[in-house]
């Protein structure tokens, strides 16, 4: 197992010449006015709480959009500030975007085409020519500001996600000695689906523009490497994971992502955890056995409607279960300036209310939803009280909230319900796997999960936590790093 000291020597070692810039659209730490007061909150993110261990270790530069009210306000003048706030170890540089650009660049092209492009669950993707060019402006923007950050030095970018696929042909244009890396947070779709988007070849040409590109998991690397050799004039080498297009090579490699097992699990052992998870059981409006969980975005790959489904038939099916169980909901607002988005809320309220109404008992009703963000130590806190935590993702990359459930299960007491489309159910097979269109045997597995014995329950735990402790994300970073270092300069500078 790799610790964040390891991390930073490798980075010293290897990449030791070399300025660290990373760059996405979320920002790790976000300032917001609270009456008259100023918070810093981290927000309820896989890539924030996959990458900030990274950045700690490594004490680069990272480059986000500033979407807090109070964010300028305590930045200096070119948008800097050290963090995080009670010890900083590295820069965060933030970018400002408009009202048009974030709605053309953020809601528009990120998440209402390629978002569901990618995801493929049954949602249309819109192809609006405006979000298009502002998505390309933006892109540009970032790679302004990367190129600022770097000056005249020696450099390492590593562009984060769906948000910047064009960033990199912008950075390599002006700086073409300099290291770009990109990994793709989300899948990557069959050719099939990927074909019908009018700007595909740009795309492709902006990702190819990196020297390393990394996806989550090698069915991934293959649906992009055989949507370039359909839409691309390039050299595909299947045997090397390397794609050759103008006169330019791009390594193509899976790296599943995961989570600071070691820093989640001592927090969830710190007295706070512990007696905030103490406390939620007492806080439920009903006296219950056992106390389901999960955590999600408000977002329709990741079967919230397919889980509240599966919840209804489990409780109509077994019966006995009724008035035993409360199944905590938490959802993150997300996205909510997207039509689809809202209407995703109201319908998740509206099948609750039926079940709730259903199945309601005196004061005991089964399903609690909390519509809200949710601070960090609350989330240990219901993670450590759970004796179930379900992820149903309809299609996810990796899915890391299955990764920090397992982390924070100091007394392998919990068990994790995990749908077989997400990345991480190619690690956590000792998970109870579903398939969340499957609502009939998705309540049985519930059912299973439920009552399977205490020492078969602990020795999964043990074998799920041994897992994400190995693959922590300092391995995960170590590996993406070691594999840049490897790269041959000549061969993949843009000419």
């Amino acid at each position: 197992m790799l610790t964040a000291k390891d991390l930073e020597e490798l980075v010293k070692t290897k990449l030791k010449d070399y300025k660290f810039i990373l760059a996405s659209n979320r920002e790790p730490y976000i300032h917001k006015y609270d009456g008259d007061e100023i918070r810093c909150i981290r927000p309820a993110s896989g890539l924030v709480s996959a990458l900030e261990p990274v950045m700690r270790a490594c004490h680069g530069t990272w480059i986000a959009h500033g979407s807090g009210d109070a964010d300028q306000d305590v930045a200096d003048e070119n948008g800097r500030i050290r963090i995080p706030p009670d010890k900083p170890k590295y820069i965060l540089r933030r970018m400002w975007l408009t009202k048009e650009e974030e709605n053309g660049y953020y809601y528009g092209f990120s998440n209402q085409t390629l978002w569901p492009l990618c995801h493929i669950v049954h949602v249309g993707s819109e192809f609006n020519e405006t979000y298009w060019k502002t998505y390309k402006s933006v892109n540009e923007k970032f790679a302004q500001a990367v190129l600022d950050e770097i000056e005249e030095e020696k450099a390492i970018v590593w562009l984060q996600d769906y948000h910047l696929a064009l960033a990199a042909k912008f950075i390599k244009k002006e700086r073409p000695d300099v290291y770009v890396a990109q990994f793709w947070h989300i899948p990557w779709p069959n050719p099939e689906a990927f074909r019908i988007c009018p700007w595909k070849e740009e795309i492709l040409a902006g990702m190819l523009s990196n020297d390393l590109l990394g996806f989550h998991i090698k069915y991934h690397c293959d649906n992009f490497l055989e949507a370039v050799e359909q839409m691309m004039e390039a050299k595909v080498s299947r045997e090397m994971s390397e794609v050759t297009a103008a006169g330019h090579t791009t390594k193509i490699s899976p790296f599943p992502i995961s989570v600071d097992f070691e820093g989640i699990s001592e927090k969830a052992k710190s007295p706070e955890v512990i007696e905030a998870s103490k406390k939620i059981r007492k806080l439920m409006h009903a006296p219950y056995e056992f106390l389901l969980v999960s955590l999600d975005r408000t977002d329709y790959t990741k079967g919230i409607i397919e889980r509240m489904k599966a919840i209804d038939r489990f409780l109509e099916k077994y019966p006995e279960y009724q008035k035993r169980l409360v199944y905590v909901s938490i959802c993150a607002p997300s996205r909510i300036h997207i039509r689809r988005y809202k209407d995703l809320a109201d319908d998740i309220s509206s099948i609750v209310e039926d079940i709730n109404w259903k199945y309601r008992y005196g004061n005991w009703f089964p399903i609690v939803l909390k519509e809200e963000h949710v601070d960090y130590e609350t989330i240990l806190s219901y993670y450590r009280s759970a004796d179930l935590c379900i992820v149903s993702s309809l299609h996810d990359g990796m899915n890391i909230v299955a990764k920090e459930f397992v982390a924070a299960q100091a007394d392998n007491k919990g068990m994790l319900v995990l749908s077989q489309f997400t990345g991480s159910a190619r690690e956590l097979g000792d998970a109870v796997l579903v398939n969340p269109y499957d609502t009939e045997k998705f309540s049985d597995a519930i059912k299973f999960a439920l009552e399977l014995p205490a020492k078969e329950k602990k020795r999964r735990m043990e074998r799920l936590k041994e897992i994400v402790k190995e693959n922590n994300i300092y391995s995960w970073a170590a590996k993406f790093t070691t594999e840049l270092s490897r790269l041959d300069k000549g061969k993949h500078a843009t000419p």
